[in-house]
């Protein structure tokens, strides 16, 4: 009987100790398996972090991903931007990048058997001649498929035939033309954004006054578009608000002539580039209130380079610097209200202008450098268009790459803008977007 009783309780012992020994197990896993799964969770956060919100503002969403590019070992692409050294384009060649990466990773290609992006761009976004050199340059190479900023609409339409009688498809982003072969645009909705840009400045002047429009070139299409939209709106919408005046920033030496032609008795806003919108001061007394220094000189043009002479003697027109050429527009229109900027150069000096004038005038522009985003934050400027450039260079590559495999492509991407005022400027979805 003792010894029925001792087996029974050695039995009763392992079970227990088995009962145990599987429940410590089962909670040991229990434990680990929610801690891997919220580190893995974590670095896909992580990851997601740093250019996924980025990406979920292209659309369609084809262009958001690398699924079904099976690019063949080796595969070379061109992209080629606007500038380099600039912020808005340092983006652009990172979502480019990334893209390629991806690209590799989906395919597990390393080493030699990797895809390969090359990027450049001219040093200057007006430069369109480095950028023709380049475009030729990339050509020359026979890349699968090419992608470009376009600078000039009218510069590149030989390029582009003889990209096609060698098989090389093209993409364009950011800004495009007209040429008929392009196989996809990618960009911001200029026209959208543009007319945004005018109802916002609208409300901001009360409806009624004049505003001064910056324009960073006026030769790209980007450019364009965002002037033509804007100009719309206003005319169709708030009559009351009205142009006096457009300062194309690559047309210096034209604004310098024109100023020489009204200081020489011309009545201002006679020439090009603006309204026909005057002043009831005279050249003259413009030019010394914005600091242009007549010396009470008599003013003559003769039709070249010389236009303006000081005590008898010809100066050159490009005596003005661009400062001095704004600070006159700004003197013409003493009451202007609002400033209307294309793109971040635009935007700074924009802000310079108003602040050298000491002028009462709101500001609404494109693009969100660090500089543009200080100045935001300092109350100088109202709101920006935060464009996405990243998803713009990372959607480049995708379209490319389609159009190398000829998978088909949208005629249209659209790589989305938000905007940004100083009230939202550190709400973490627009955070997620600076660059």
């Amino acid at each position: 009987m003792m010894k029925k009783m001792k087996r029974w309780a050695a039995v009763t012992l392992c079970a227990a100790l088995c009962i145990c020994g599987c429940s410590a197990g089962d909670g040991g896993e229990k434990e680990e398996k929610p801690e891997v799964s919220e580190t893995n969770k974590g670095n896909k956060e992580k990851k997601e972090k740093a250019y996924q919100k980025k990406l979920d503002m292209i659309k369609p969403s084809a262009y958001d991903n690398v699924m079904g590019l099976e690019l063949e070992e080796g595969t070379s692409l061109s992209i080629i931007g606007k500038a380099e050294g600039v912020p808005y384009w340092d983006e652009v060649r990172r979502g480019a990048e990334q893209a390629v990466k991806d690209i590799n990773e989906n395919l597990g290609y390393e080493g030699k058997k990797q895809v390969k992006v090359t990027y450049s761009a001219p040093s200057t976004p007006d430069n369109v001649d480095e950028q023709v050199n380049i475009l030729d340059e990339e050509l020359a190479r026979y890349p699968a498929a090419l992608g470009i900023a376009i600078a000039d609409t009218k510069a590149c339409e030989v390029q582009f035939d003889l990209a096609a009688e060698s098989d090389i498809p093209v993409v364009a982003f950011d800004s495009g033309s007209g040429y008929q072969g392009l196989m996809a645009m990618v960009s911001t909705d200029n026209r959208a954004a543009a007319r945004e840009a005018a109802q916002r400045l609208a409300e901001s002047v009360e409806e009624k006054g004049e505003v001064i429009l910056f324009i960073h070139d006026s030769k790209s299409e980007s450019a364009m578009s965002r002037e033509q939209a804007f100009r719309e709106e206003l005319e169709t919408n708030y009559p009351e608000v009205r142009i006096g005046e457009v300062y194309y920033m690559d047309q210096l030496a034209d604004m310098q002539e024109r100023i020489a032609a009204e200081m020489n008795g011309g009545q201002p806003g006679d020439a090009a580039g603006t309204d026909g919108a005057g002043g009831s001061q005279s050249g003259e007394t413009a030019g010394k209130d914005a600091g242009i220094d007549s010396q009470d000189a008599q003013t003559a043009q003769d039709g070249g380079g010389e236009s303006v002479s000081a005590g008898g003697e010809a100066v050159p027109a490009d005596m003005f610097s661009e400062e001095e050429v704004i600070d006159y527009l700004f003197e013409k229109h003493p009451e202007v209200k609002g400033v209307y900027a294309t793109n971040g150069d635009a935007v700074k000096l924009a802000v310079e202008a108003v602040e050298r004038n000491d002028a009462k005038a709101s500001i609404i522009g494109f693009d969100a450098d660090q500089e543009e985003l200080d100045a935001l934050e300092e109350g100088k400027v109202d709101a920006l268009v935060l464009q996405n450039p990243f998803g713009m260079g990372y959607a480049a590559v995708i379209a490319s790459a389609r159009a190398a495999l000829s998978m088909g492509n949208e005629a249209v991407v659209d790589t989305g803008y938000v905007w940004i005022t100083k009230k939202n400027l550190e709400e973490e979805g627009i955070q997620k977007l600076l660059y």
